[in-house]
């Protein structure tokens, strides 16, 4: 009996494991969701300028607000940085960035940057936390899904696989 449940087990793991990695790149992608809609919500109820700034070199993002004409991390947990998991990749891009950006930036009236998250996990899963126009919220897409492809501001060159 050991040796059948020891092999069942064994026969699992991998898929198992496939399992973990796929749910950590949704996992993030969930938390980048949750702070483009915090960011967007504190802009608007205190006026001033905030900001998702992601380093891709270092795999870290956080949230940042303008103060007296500079940037400043927010005083709290939520401005604490986050870290991708290894192996993760992040990517920001947006059609008319000539420079890879480093930042979505959320305006006191509401609006933001329409800018694509790009998360790819260590299987080569990818994700994206997207928003296609200023007025809009962010999602999670699939890039090849129905609301990826309808997405009019992103051009066929910039869809990956």
């Amino acid at each position: 009996m050991l040796v059948l449940i020891s092999t069942l087990l064994a026969l699992a793991a991998p898929s198992l494991r496939g399992f973990a990695h796929g749910r950590q790149t949704a996992d993030v992608a969930a938390r980048i969701l949750s702070l483009t809609h915090l960011a967007r919500s504190r802009a608007a109820s205190w006026g001033y300028v905030h900001r998702l700034n992601v380093d891709a070199e270092t795999g870290t993002y956080w949230l940042t607000m303008q103060e007296a004409g500079a940037f400043v991390e927010i005083e709290s947990d939520l401005g604490r940085q986050y870290r991708l998991p290894v192996g993760m990749s992040i990517r920001l891009s947006l059609p008319s960035a000539v420079e890879p950006l480093s930042y979505v930036q959320f305006y006191p009236d509401g609006r933001c940057d329409p800018v694509t998250i790009e998360l790819e996990g260590g299987e080569g899963e990818i994700l994206h936390v997207t928003c296609s126009s200023p007025s809009e919220r962010f999602r999670i897409v699939s890039p090849g899904s129905e609301d990826e492809a309808t997405a009019p501001w992103r051009r066929p060159a910039e869809r990956r696989r």
